[in-house]
């Protein structure tokens, strides 16, 4: 379908304004770029019962979020999106609202350290440790162990789907994963890489920009950890809800990771929503689409909870 009008309203403004895409600006100002623009998409502050900051597995920045209400609660481990470079805890900070209202559950927003500062493998390693922490340390937050999931966008939907990797061989036993437009195989060359390439959205430049500062090494990308979708072997990972974009360079690999999946034998929903573009997801506060998919998102959680097997494996 064509893009969304307020999509392409959003275009005109920004080219009208002058607006230089994140890769043709230095690594500070696209930092600041993108926070901005993340704050002005996302609306008003959805209200949850407790938002708590904090520090996990020894060095890393975090928040936990608590529902309204008594009693042991799911627990979700969210990563943001920001290519791995760009992002915070106050990137994910409308969507991490949102989930924890929804699905009634405690959220943990994780800031693992970002490229090219720190290069692969450092993110991956930071949202297992941190994974790793919060099904140690549930008893403190009241989250039960048995229903643990983790999520992500973007960048963060790679590392999610790389901890479910990690978690498969050394524990903790992962509920569901949810992946939105996820970036799984560097050098993708798919139909939706090359037609995405205007420069007011996230385009294949921009995919370039971001793998550039991420990796030390080209051959990196070769790893499991940086491209899942280059894993040898995806059976035993847990139930996967994967959302795609329609105008969105990473939308034929995320689809790609989903038939890996089912492949694999793993139960996958897949959702494409059409007339998006990349990074809609966050914009909770513009886009009735985004709050479609985040109560979808959910949804699915909560189910993935109630079948989830009470069987908890440290």
């Amino acid at each position: 379908m064509p893009l969304h009008p307020q999509l392409l309203a959003m275009r005109e403004q920004r080219r009208r304004d002058g607006t230089r895409p994140l890769y043709e600006q230095s690594l500070a100002e696209a930092r600041a770029a993108d926070l901005a623009a993340i704050k002005a998409d996302r609306g008003a502050p959805y209200p949850v019962g407790e938002v708590v900051d904090l520090r996990v597995a020894g060095r890393l920045d975090a928040r936990l979020y608590r529902p309204t209400g008594a009693g042991t609660k799911p627990v979700l481990v969210y990563f943001f999106g920001g290519g791995w470079v760009l992002g915070s805890l106050e990137t994910s900070d409308g969507i991490c609202r949102r989930l924890c209202a929804d699905a009634d559950c405690v959220v943990l927003s994780v800031a693992y350290r970002l490229a090219p500062e720190h290069p692969f493998p450092a993110a991956p390693l930071d949202c297992y440790a941190a994974v790793r922490w919060a099904a140690s340390h549930v008893d403190g937050f009241g989250g039960d162990p048995a229903r643990i999931s983790v999520a992500g966008d973007s960048a963060g939907g790679n590392l999610a789907a790389a901890v479910t990797l990690q978690a498969r061989a050394g524990g903790p036993a992962l509920a569901s994963q949810v992946l939105v437009y996820p970036n799984v195989e560097y050098g993708a060359d798919t139909p939706s890489m090359r037609d995405n390439t205007d420069p007011s959205f996230f385009n294949r430049t921009s995919v370039g920009w971001y793998w550039g500062h991420y990796l030390a090494r080209p051959e990196d990308g070769a790893d499991p950890l940086a491209s899942p979708l280059r894993a040898g072997d995806l059976s035993g990972l847990p139930p996967a809800l994967i959302i795609t974009a329609e105008y969105d360079p990473l939308r034929d690999e995320g689809e790609r990771y989903a038939d890996r999946l089912r492949a694999a034998g793993v139960p996958v929903e897949l959702e494409r929503y059409d007339g998006m573009t990349h990074g809609f997801f966050t914009m909770t506060g513009a886009l009735v689409e985004a709050r479609t998919a985040t109560a979808r998102v959910a949804e699915y959680l909560r189910k993935s909870w109630a079948r989830a097997v009470k069987q908890y494996r440290p």
